[in-house]
């Protein structure tokens, strides 16, 4: 067989293997879309006459809520420290991201328990102003929506402050001069030059905060604010009816499909905001006085709120009840955490290596469409994708376990469902996209004519991938499993809903400690699920840095 032949057949190969992966990835998402055919008798009809509209009310609520607020933190932060100078505005600019390590039903957790009757901050004021009780003074209770949406806000603005602090830092230093030159002041040219030219940054930002507002899962049960994550799991296993689950996971679906297109067409807008390079960059204002105070102010909030005050707290209770928290269970259910965020972080790189490359071999229309379908399920909410892997194992496990049965005579029971093998699948489903768009980003920046070369010297698309590319992305691969480790050890809603029995993860004993109201024994979990995000974090801060001294 020619070189050329057996380099088509194995490329034919190729493309089999990345449409069958689509194929994989997609079916839990087919099949939850395919549930709208079904007839689920009563139980549809009375959720959607009773609370259907109240989960459509509250997602509303909570996207224009956590929309406002990432926008304005967001927006507010990013202009102030690419834009000023002022005290502290070179360490704002990276510590700005540290938020993203904690997640938010953790700040939900540590809140409530600062902010409690019985916690410590209510029961300092009682003790210096002689209150007795709640009637004596008022005090806000943040356990509602409007909590919901300052805990989601703290934790998701970091994804609108990265993009568009970059936005800022593109725009090229000659139109702010000649803003100036116009006689705008600062205020002016941020409203009428800066803020229009970082429009799709913004979008995107804001529409990918509304993407994980909606699948938010921790957050909103805490607080008790019934949207469609929290209606799904309890229809599912409060009221054993999988079929109603999947049809309001339809209903959610339909809000993210409604959110993608619009953050596809704010990327399509990007195309006319391109402005020609410049090396000269931006002019930063110089702030002092009164002025520099509130730019400080106002960047470092978001900080200590989301951050510094939390991870402070945690670490306090801690370390004053080792004996409660640094158990052997704490080991356990750390290693498991561990095992979990290990294998779905290698095959998730291993997989979206597999469809990067296969994409930078061709560009057949046919594969490029399963490579995205591939690598879209990032943008579902882990509940739904837990209820659409569970139905059809489910019914697996069932036909093995009946034949089984009449075969042999031995019950099998779960053979799929509910096992760790599942649990990576939904993990897998969830944050290809993760990986994928890491190891892209490092083969984009490959030239084609070292594919060519390697060719011509007799090599195959896996030795020109293992000789030459390979080498090459190393940064973007670690870096996506990084980020896919990260994600699975602070996943809980797909975790809570696909774990096996009495396996616990870090995500799933701070949820049923916070539940159980025993925040102390949650402090230690939920201190490591933070100290493992803050990797990400600090290398993107390193990066920051890097590119602002560049």
């Amino acid at each position: 067989m020619s070189c050329s032949r057996r380099y088509l057949v194995l490329f034919n190969v190729w493309t089999m293997g990345v449409l069958l992966i689509a194929l994989l990835i997609t079916t839990p998402i087919l099949l939850i879309c395919a549930s709208v055919f079904v007839n689920t008798g009563e139980l549809w009809q009375h959720l959607a006459k009773t609370v259907l509209s109240e989960y459509i009310t509250n997602a509303s609520i909570l996207m224009i809520g956590v929309g406002l607020g990432v926008f304005l933190t967001g927006v507010g932060t990013a202009w102030l420290v690419t834009r000023c100078q002022f005290y502290g505005s070179n360490f704002l600019e990276w510590a700005l991201l540290l938020p993203l390590a904690t997640p938010a039903y953790i700040l939900a957790y540590t809140y409530t328990h600062l902010l409690d009757f019985f916690g410590p901050i209510q029961t300092t004021l009682r003790s210096l102003f002689g209150w007795t009780n709640i009637n004596d003074y008022w005090f806000p209770d943040i356990r509602n929506i409007w909590g919901a949406i300052i805990m989601l806000t703290l934790a998701l603005y970091p994804y609108v402050y990265l993009l568009v602090r970059v936005a800022f830092m593109e725009q090229a230093g000659r139109l702010v001069e000649a803003s100036r030159s116009l006689g705008y002041d600062p205020w002016s040219s941020f409203f009428k030059v800066a803020l229009p030219l970082a429009r799709p940054a913004i979008a995107s930002g804001v529409i990918l905060v509304l993407m994980e507002t909606l699948g938010d899962f921790g957050t909103v049960e805490y607080f008790g604010v019934t949207t469609f994550t929290t209606g799904i799991y309890r229809t599912w296993f409060g009221m054993g009816d999988r079929l109603a689950a999947t049809q309001l996971s339809v209903v959610l679906l339909l809000f993210i499909a409604v959110l993608i297109v619009l953050e596809r067409l704010s990327r399509r807008q990007a195309q006319y905001y391109e402005l020609v390079s410049s090396s000269e960059p931006p002019p930063r204002y110089q702030l002092s006085g009164i002025r520099a105070i509130v730019a400080f102010l106002i960047c470092i909030l978001p900080l200590i709120l989301g951050f510094i005050i939390p991870v402070s707290y945690l670490s306090y209770l801690t370390g004053t009840n080792a004996e409660y928290t640094l158990t052997e269970s704490f080991w356990e259910i750390a290693q498991n955490s561990l095992i979990l965020g290990g294998i779905s972080a290698i095959l998730a790189c291993a997989i979206a290596l597999f469809l990067g490359y296969g994409q930078r071999q061709s560009k057949s229309l046919l594969l490029n469409i399963g490579v995205r379908v591939a690598s879209m399920g990032y943008a579902i909410p882990g509940t739904v994708i837990a209820v659409g892997i569970l139905i059809p194992l489910t019914q697996l496990d069932q036909h093995i376990d009946h034949w089984m049965r009449s075969t042999f005579g031995i019950p099998i029971g779960l053979v799929m469902s509910g096992t760790i093998t599942a649990l990576i699948f939904a993990y897998l489903v969830r944050f290809l996209a993760v990986s994928f768009n890491s190891i892209e980003s490092s083969l984009i920046k490959i030239k084609p004519s070292l594919d060519e070369a390697a060719r011509s010297l007799g090599n195959n698309l896996f030795s020109t991938l293992l000789r030459v590319h390979l080498p090459l992305i190393w940064g973007g691969s670690l870096t996506g499993i990084m980020l896919v480790f990260v994600d699975v050890i602070k996943e809980l809603p797909a975790t809570l809903i696909i774990r096996p029995f009495n396996f616990d993860t870090l995500a799933i004993k701070t949820y049923e400690y916070a539940s159980d109201e025993r925040f102390i024994q949650a402090t230690t979990p939920a201190l490591t699920i933070i100290l493992v995000g803050i990797i990400p974090v600090i290398f993107l801060s390193w990066r920051i840095k890097v590119s602002r001294d560049y």
